[in-house]
């Protein structure tokens, strides 16, 4: 099996670049803090620089939090470009801008290396259970070749199109789940405002077409006032900056996500960047002057 490495070992990156050492993967890795403990004693080798993860590897994976930050790791002092050659292969795992991907993908290949986008879905749960969605673009060689250590750190593992189009599948992933999270927040607030019990709403809707999985697990968040995270609303913020600047570019009207990220920024600016996202609710409590569960006079 190939040599990987693993740079941006964060609340995702640790847990995956866990999983690839568990599957007995030969593994170099970076982070900015320093590689923890518990991985060098499982034997992954802590290096000094993104360079150095690029030279003692064949596919080097990437999870850091935006745009700038892939750029610095790959074109910055010490970058990891400066250690590609043919044959290598470059993963970039981050949620970025799928523009930025297409030229970081083209100036990646002219070093004679490939280039993989592929975002993931399923938060730190699935990160930690290996069972996250990873929804990748790039060639179809790349992918063969990456996709058993993909089967590693996840269940449902797609190559969507060319460099890229991973990126634009997580975007519309971000899109639909904050338009999911507004409609179940509205739904709830409707039903607690009218006097009947959201939580038991909630399940009843859960038994029809309404149903989904936000619905389950972030509706539930909404009745029982759980707004730890989860997924912050700092990050989905991130993500829908990403969805409005793509389709600006692209001439594509977004309305319905632009309302969703003025109801994210409502929350940061009442000190809810840390907020799971589910969170948006308190947004549309704040406008209706009620909160999910509170008592009609």
């Amino acid at each position: 099996m190939k040599k990987a490495g693993f740079i941006g070992l964060g609340i995702m990156g640790k847990p995956m670049a866990a999983n690839l050492r568990k599957n007995g993967v030969e593994l170099a890795a970076f982070t900015r803090s320093g590689v923890p403990d518990e991985l060098t004693q499982a034997g992954v080798l802590a290096c000094s620089s993104p360079a150095e993860v690029a030279e003692k590897a064949d596919m080097i994976f990437i999870m850091v939090p935006d745009t700038p930050d892939v750029e610095r790791v790959l074109f910055g002092e010490n970058g990891v470009a400066s250690k590609l050659r043919q044959g290598k292969i470059v993963v970039d795992m981050s949620s970025i801008s799928p523009i930025a991907t297409r030229d970081f993908a083209a100036r990646v290949r002219e070093k004679g290396a490939d280039y993989l986008d592929a975002p993931v879905s399923g938060g730190e749960v699935g990160a930690k259970a290996a069972s996250l969605t990873i929804m990748v673009g790039g060639s179809q060689a790349a992918f063969d070749a990456v996709k058993p250590f993909f089967d590693m750190m996840g269940k449902n593992v797609s190559l969507i199109g060319e460099a890229g189009a991973g990126q634009i599948c997580k975007v519309a992933n971000q899109v639909i789940v904050a338009a999911t999270i507004e409609a179940v927040g509205e739904a709830l607030l409707l039903a607690s405002k009218a006097g009947v019990d959201a939580e038991k709403v909630r399940k009843a809707l859960m038994g029809g077409f309404a149903s989904s999985r936000i619905l389950e697990v972030h509706g539930e968040r909404m009745t029982k006032r759980a707004f730890d995270p989860g997924f912050r609303i700092e990050l989905h913020q991130k993500d829908l900056n990403l969805a409005l600047s793509t389709a600006q570019a692209l001439g594509v009207s977004l309305p319905n996500t632009a309302t969703c990220q003025a109801l994210f920024n409502a929350c940061s600016a009442h000190g809810g960047n840390a907020w799971d996202h589910s969170g948006m609710v308190r947004a549309l409590e704040y406008l209706a002057d009620h909160e999910i569960g509170q008592q009609q006079k």
